[in-house]
């Protein structure tokens, strides 16, 4: 496998401009905020992917990179999936590599297994019930190392460990932890990271061109620009819940969504909050130009049975018109799509909202919408949770036509936490969950 296969491209998914008919039925019908004909919907494929080494793949982009990859398998590739123009082809991006939680005198170590795993962008192709790897493009520097997928800086990131948990691990100012994407005309990729959270323009050679962060982050030692461009309240993103999805509307602009509430004026205000937030990015300016406010279902209707609101995430948004989208609000184990519109009178860039001063802050309020605070409105489309067939953390949603929709999970390289994540000979114990492409479709096909 090539890691620059030959003869790539220009690609560019255009945004139809038609509706399919389960969100048209959505938007016209009468007191719909409940409206849903998940039901209807079904799994019609689920293609899987095969075994591939990760020392082997990661040592083909990278020639040694990876010295012992412990025995995990590439995975964790379903951070996101992106249509790549040609019929079952997508392009998908993996998050920072197998990591895991191993609790040591009382406290949990993040570990890092394959400390050398470089994040990597992946085109796959979807044939029958088979997932297979057509390209792969390495994330790199500027002069053209890896970035890996190592939390940035000290302190404020988790403190990096080896795979038992035994020996502290260094902190790499390069380090991302890729989540969404999307390609734009020029055939370069944008992602969003988690660490930042930042927004990263990449090349379609994987270099990466511009990290923009928020300001007051003052990052240091990058081997790559980096522009203080994103509000300074992002600062107050939870740990390891930064930007997750990434959406490219018909015009270039790019709405970023927080996975979860921002942590203002502490963690605890954020893990009781369901008020997370889209940002609008414009390439040509360079710069965030709209902000709007988000509001989660209660998490015991996402999640029959779950009580802790923490757990709810946005880790997929998709556009579906100029000023439309779909967003997935989830957790581990379901996950709901909604409908909303950004319109001009949402936008609260620059407000109040913005200062971390303000009391109580936005993520504080128990109704947002009573407030005065111009919420998103949301219609849903479909719950996933109901669909048979449907697996759990569901992290990227394409369109594939205008009633289907191909949904990619995320394995977590077959990872679990807990010491019993690798046997005596330091060897993964796979957790057996696999990384699938499931299509879904849609009520409403005639």
């Amino acid at each position: 496998m090539s890691p620059h296969a030959a003869g790539r491209r220009h690609v560019h998914r255009c945004v139809a401009t038609g509706l399919p008919l389960a969100l048209a039925a959505v938007l016209v019908a009468a007191g719909t905020a409940t409206a849903s004909t998940s039901g209807d919907a079904r799994v019609v494929r689920t293609a899987t992917l095969g075994e591939i080494p990760l020392g082997a793949f990661s040592n083909a982009l990278l020639p040694g990179s990876v010295a012992d990859d412990h025995g995990v398998k590439l995975g964790g590739i379903g951070s996101d999936i992106y249509p790549a123009g040609r019929k079952g082809e997508y392009w998908t991006v993996t998050d920072r590599g197998p990591n895991g939680q191993i609790k040591v005198d009382g406290k949990k170590r993040r570990t890092f297994p394959v400390p050398g795993f470089d994040p990597a962008i992946v085109k796959i192709r979807v044939s029958g019930d088979r997932v297979a790897v057509v390209d792969a493009i390495p994330l790199t520097t500027s002069s053209g190392k890896a970035v890996t997928g190592l939390p940035d800086q000290k302190g404020r990131d988790e403190a990096p460990y080896s795979y038992d948990a035994s020996t502290p691990l260094s902190c790499d100012p390069n380090g991302l932890d890729t989540e969404g994407i999307v390609r734009a005309g020029d055939g370069s990729f944008w992602l969003v990271d988690e660490y930042g959270p930042s927004l990263v323009h990449v090349s379609a050679r994987g270099r990466v061109l511009a990290r923009y962060v928020p300001k007051g982050l003052g990052p240091t030692g990058a081997d790559y620009p980096v522009v203080e461009a994103l509000p300074s309240i992002l600062l107050h993103r939870k740990t390891n819940r930064g930007f997750e999805g990434l959406a490219q509307l018909p015009g270039g602009d790019l709405v970023m969504a927080l996975q979860s509430p921002l942590s203002v004026p502490d963690g605890d205000a954020g893990d009781a909050s369901r008020t997370t937030r889209l940002l609008r990015f414009s390439p040509r300016e360079r710069a965030v130009t709209a902000e709007y406010a988000y509001r989660f279902d209660p998490v015991g209707v996402v999640d029959p049975g779950e009580d802790d609101p923490s757990e709810l995430k946005i880790s997929s948004v998709v556009a579906v018109g100029r000023d439309r989208l779909l967003v997935e609000e989830r957790t581990d184990k379901a996950a709901r799509l909604h409908l909303v519109r950004l319109r001009k009178t949402s936008d609260i860039l620059g407000g109040r909202w913005d200062d971390d001063a303000t009391s109580p802050s936005l993520e504080q309020l128990d109704d947002p919408a009573t407030a005065g605070v111009p919420v998103l409105s949301k219609q849903l489309v479909v719950d996933l949770g109901k669909v048979a067939g449907v697996p759990g953390k569901i992290e990227g949603i394409a369109r594939v036509d205008r009633d289907t929709l191909a949904l990619i999970n995320d394995n977590d390289f077959g990872m679990t936490d807990g010491a019993g994540a690798f046997d005596a000979q330091g060897r993964l114990v796979d957790s057996g969950v696999r990384t699938t492409v499931t299509y879904v479709r849609l009520p409403g096909k005639r």
